[in-house]
């Protein structure tokens, strides 16, 4: 049988070697549209900060791995898929026919349509090639401007900060990680920031990128034909409340979108990302999607949802594989959990962290101390939560969103203090009587 996956990721690596352990027969191809070995992109800030080499950043290490295990590696970017022909089209005019396919095509730098956007001096933080270019940048001193304070973007502003650039934060939202934190939260989150000396703009928008006239390299640039590393024409930064800051780099970190725009008429179906079953399979038999791009049920919402974090990657690829050599395989839920370390604090957001409507909330909030909680219940379930300083809670937060535990009397002693939570998480685990699901999740 031959499974061919589409992308070289984290998820597209693991799904390939679940293959190879339980079918050691079967033929698998791997497909990356770069041309490193399979790496993660979760590994770049620690390359731009020196902890690692490129190398460091290899999914795999030791010559050879994926020749070993029997696994193909080629390159090429998928243009179409025909389900009818169970085949791929690849963008080298190729076509490869499967049968079994994983679709783990990751996601992409969402682009804001902003006026000087795409020429040079400005680069998304998501591939080796960017990260070479930023590296080559973002020298001590150099102004720097990053646009996005997201999950993502906070990651990178740790990196840029710790390279001694000066660095200004751009975000349109209210407050910085706003997917992911409530008002209180991220507002501390900023404080903490400008006190380690970043400039933090929020409510603010870029409006234009804008050069000196542009001489032939910035022309060159546009049109592909020179390298990305070679230094800019000095750049202003025009941002909607008035301001013009000059830039040395500019760092795109505004969102991403899962890369499914190659299954436009396929016949498989997509929403935010490609639909999946409880089993990762698309809408056609045999067709399969995990990671980034997939789009699967979270329990704890009650909807389908694309929640690119590593973790889930790696249960998605796992599951899928499995079902693609005909092993059942559930895939139990998807975790919404981020974890984020913003030049040393930490906060943490699981599940529905901003409520759902009828429900119940609590706040504890200590700002000298650099701590909040933040709790949100749907009856005595706990569905969400926010935190920042409660380092010692995390894994009880996780189990007990994840778990959907009934708190029943927990949740008004909860309500009254919310730093009861582990009590209430093994009180609650021993009227169950089992308390393997605490050792799980703590």
């Amino acid at each position: 049988m031959r499974h061919v996956i589409l992308g070289a990721g984290p998820s597209g690596v693991i799904a390939a070697e679940t293959i190879r352990k339980h079918a050691p027969h079967d033929e698998v191809i791997v497909i990356g549209d770069e041309p490193e070995a399979p790496y993660s992109r979760m590994a770049i800030p620690y390359l731009l900060i020196g902890k690692v080499g490129e190398e460091g950043t290899h999914l795999r290490h030791g010559e050879g791995h994926y020749e070993r295990q029997g696994i193909s590696l080629r390159r090429g970017r998928a243009k179409r898929v025909d389900v009818q022909a169970r085949s791929v089209e690849l963008d080298d005019g190729s076509t490869l026919a499967f049968d079994r396919l994983l679709i783990a095509t990751g996601s992409s730098p969402a682009s804001p349509p902003i006026p000087g956007i795409h020429g040079r001096g400005v680069h998304p933080c998501w591939t080796l090639k960017d990260a070479r270019a930023i590296a080559a940048l973002a020298r001590p001193g150099a102004k720097v401007i990053q646009m996005g304070a997201g999950f993502i973007g906070c990651i990178i502003m740790e990196a840029l900060q710790q390279r001694g650039v000066e660095l200004t934060v751009v975000e349109m939202g209210d407050r910085m990680v706003p997917r992911m934190m409530g008002p209180t939260a991220g507002t501390m989150i900023r404080e903490w920031c400008e006190k380690k000396g970043v400039r933090v703009f929020t409510s603010t928008r870029v409006e234009a990128i804008e050069r000196r006239a542009p001489d032939l390299m910035d022309r060159l640039a546009e049109a592909g034909g020179i390298e990305d590393h070679v230094p800019a024409t000095p750049m202003t930064v025009r941002l909607s409340s008035g301001e013009h800051l000059p830039a040395d780099l500019v760092i795109s970190a505004t969102g991403v979108r899962p890369n499914i725009g190659f299954l436009e008429n396929s016949g498989i179906t997509c929403l935010v990302g490609v639909l999946t079953d409880e089993r990762l399979q698309t809408n056609v038999e045999g067709i399969y999607a995990a990671g980034d791009c997939a789009e699967a049920f979270d329990k704890v919402s009650g909807r389908t949802i694309v929640s690119a974090i590593q973790p889930n990657a790696a249960e998605q690829a796992r599951v899928a594989a499995m079902n693609m050599i005909g092993r059942d395989a559930t895939l139990k839920g998807v975790t919404q959990i981020n974890v984020l370390d913003t030049l040393g604090m930490i906060s943490a957001s699981f599940g529905k962290w901003d409520g759902v409507p009828g429900g119940q909330h609590v706040e504890l909030t200590d700002r000298d101390e650099g701590r909040h909680l933040s709790l949100q219940f749907d009856g005595d379930i706990l569905v969400g939560c926010n935190s920042i300083g409660w380092t010692e809670h995390v894994g009880v937060m996780r189990g007990l969103v994840e778990g959907q535990v009934r708190l029943g009397d927990w949740k008004d002693r909860l309500l009254e203090d919310p730093t009861l939570l582990m009590e209430a998480y093994l009180a609650c685990a021993q009227a169950q009587g089992d308390f393997g699901w605490v050792r799980a999740k703590a």
